[in-house]
């Protein structure tokens, strides 16, 4: 009977409870935690904010963009993990483009609609073919690379249904701002997206809490490269000391 297959003891359970906080904290690096969601939704409330107030498209953009940077330099000073705040001051900065190159405000959210759309494709797509893409994005977070493709899965399984539901939860979205972004003005579009920024992103990350609480553990491939490395190393050191001609004292 394997690890996965016994039935679960009162002397399992804070395994099972450390794995979950495993999971979790591991969840909570991959995707930013509480200041990557802040990092995410201060631009663009801001522009939204500024934009409702007075109209002015630039001032709004630029403000934007400025708080993007700001954000940036914050965490580069404090040594941080700048890899959530560089995405957003990219973002801010092809919907800044994009608004000012049109005249329309709306504009400065189409750059990011068209991403979320191209990234719930691509978490089905890949879930289709096999890979799915949060596998893809974890697997480092959780050191098993890409093993649970071919040795493991019970987890390959949890994160296609991971994928499935980031891909669903993000067409989703989609489908009620795109129809926003031709019928209602730039306001009424602008505060749906910030209202629909954290919902459906908490919501997946739930979804993948839950798949991968219930997955098997992941087999830590770094963890086996050392083990192995010092097995190379006693069995180069045990032939060393057993070679012909070789005496003691």
């Amino acid at each position: 009977m394997t690890s996965v297959d016994k039935p679960t003891t009162d002397r399992d359970a804070p395994a099972g409870q450390a794995d979950k906080a495993v999971t979790e904290a591991a969840l909570f690096e991959a995707f930013g935690g509480v200041r990557g969601m802040v990092e995410t939704v201060l631009p663009g409330l801001l522009f939204v904010t500024i934009y409702t107030i007075n109209k002015n498209l630039h001032f709004s953009a630029i403000a934007a963009l400025g708080v993007s940077l700001v954000l940036v330099a914050v965490r580069l000073i404090r040594r941080d993990t700048v890899k959530h705040a560089f995405s957003g001051v990219f973002g801010v900065a092809f919907g800044v483009v994009f608004a000012m190159m049109t005249g329309n405000a709306k504009d400065f959210y189409l750059p990011g609609m068209i991403y979320t759309l191209g990234l719930a494709l691509a978490y089905i797509i890949t879930t289709l073919a096999g890979v799915p893409l949060i596998g893809l994005i974890l697997g480092p977070v959780f050191k098993e690379n890409l093993s649970w493709r071919t040795r493991n899965p019970g987890r390959k399984k949890a994160y296609a249904k991971a994928s499935w539901a980031w891909g669903l939860i993000l067409l989703a979205k989609c489908a009620i701002l795109f129809p926003l972004y031709w019928w209602a003005d730039t306001t009424q579009l602008g505060w749906v997206l910030v209202a629909l920024k954290i919902p459906p992103f908490l919501l997946a990350v739930y979804l993948t809490w839950v798949f991968l609480a219930k997955a098997p553990p992941p087999i830590d491939v770094f963890a086996e490269m050392e083990a192995e490395e010092q097995a190379e190393k006693e069995a180069e050191q045990a032939r060393k000391a057993t070679a012909p001609g070789r005496t003691d004292g």
